[in-house]
């Protein structure tokens, strides 16, 4: 089950003018707690303005580093991204979950090209899955198509720099503006025209082995539907998504809208009820459950349990397959009762 843990703050750079990269402080007796794959994120929580927030930022370290560090970049109305970009400090503390996630690269030995396709804050997890491709072995190449706006609002441009320096042979690094001429540049947005110029001409000679995509739904859905026109393998591309305009279906009424809920978490039993068009995790939440969750928008995993006991419905799912939802598995953030009882695990996950 995944814990939070309070981290220090050691360091805190300014990636744009409204972006940070955190660096936390690990202490020894916590490595192996937070033990991570190139890809996963952590979940972060903080009191703000008197309310407990949570949420989710993917890792922009490599497991080689001997410390965490997280991305995050302001947006408008964000409560959590506001706060940490305006208001926290070196030497801060934030309450940290263990790292959770599925959009990983594998660490291994292998030599592999990889093919990483990122827009704006979506390179955070990018950069730990190029370090850790680039370090994994003397051959292995990165190719990384990283969409913007303006070189002004490119996250970490310095350190890609450094690693294009690095790995000159190796780090093949296209970089793609919408709003900038920028000689050497892409003019445009990550579309099916700029994907095909680079895999169909640029790097025609060049097989990889998995594709990594991480952005805005739009360039997210672009990405697979041309990628999979060109023939790769929907089982070699990964995504993952900052947020889903997916939208929601209807969930089956039950025959008196109350649902009677056992909530199985580290061990315990507890009882709630709940009606039936209140999200299960929002009813677990009200009652003071410690259940996890971060995003509350069925994007990241961190909320998942198994039904094992009657049945439910997602209002909306970018996580889950056929097979996992099959099993019984569910974003409990999207998930309402079609059974008038239900049983919900955590720990079987």
């Amino acid at each position: 089950m995944s814990e939070f843990y309070s981290l220090k703050i050691s360091q805190i750079d300014k990636l744009t003018a409204n972006a940070v990269n955190l660096k936390l402080e690990l202490p020894q007796n916590l490595k192996d707690s937070y033990e991570f794959k190139p890809g996963q994120y952590l979940t972060l929580k903080a009191d703000i303005n008197g309310e407990s927030v949570r949420r989710a930022y993917s890792i922009s370290a490599a497991p080689s580093e001997d410390y965490l560090s997280v991305g995050i970049k302001k947006v408008k109305g964000g409560i959590f991204s506001t706060f940490a970009v305006e208001k926290l400090n070196e030497g801060d503390h934030l309450d940290v979950m263990t790292p959770l996630g599925t959009f990983f690269w594998t660490p291994n030995s292998n030599i592999q090209n990889i093919a990483l396709l990122a827009a704006g804050s979506g390179i955070t997890p990018m950069m730990s899955i190029a370090k850790s491709v680039l370090n994994s072995n003397d051959t292995s190449k990165v190719l990384l198509i990283f969409g913007n706006k303006t070189v002004e609002e490119v996250m970490y441009r310095n350190e890609l720099l450094a690693l294009q320096e690095q790995y000159p042979d190796r780090f093949l690094l296209e970089w793609v503006y919408s709003r900038a001429n920028v000689p050497r540049t892409q003019f445009g947005r990550i579309d099916k025209g700029i994907i095909n110029h680079f895999f169909k001409n640029t790097y025609s000679h060049l097989s990889f082995d998995d594709y990594f995509v991480c952005g805005p739904e739009d360039m997210i859905n672009t990405s697979l539907s041309t990628l999979e026109a060109l023939g790769v393998d929907e089982y070699c591309i990964h995504f993952e998504r900052f947020v889903s305009n997916t939208p929601k279906t209807e969930s089956a009424p039950i025959a008196n809208g109350t649902v009677q809920v056992n909530v199985i978490l580290d061990e315990v039993d507890y009882q709630l009820s709940c009606d039936s068009k209140t999200a299960l995790l929002d009813a677990c939440i009200k009652e003071k459950i410690d259940v996890p969750y971060s995003c509350h928008g069925g994007v990241c995993s961190t909320c998942i349990a198994r039904v094992t006991k009657g049945s439910a419905v997602m209002e909306k799912n970018e996580i889950l397959t056929d097979s996992e939802i099959e099993e019984g598995l569910i974003l409990t953030c999207q998930a309402h009762a079609t059974s008038s009882e239900i049983e919900l695990n955590y720990d079987d996950v």
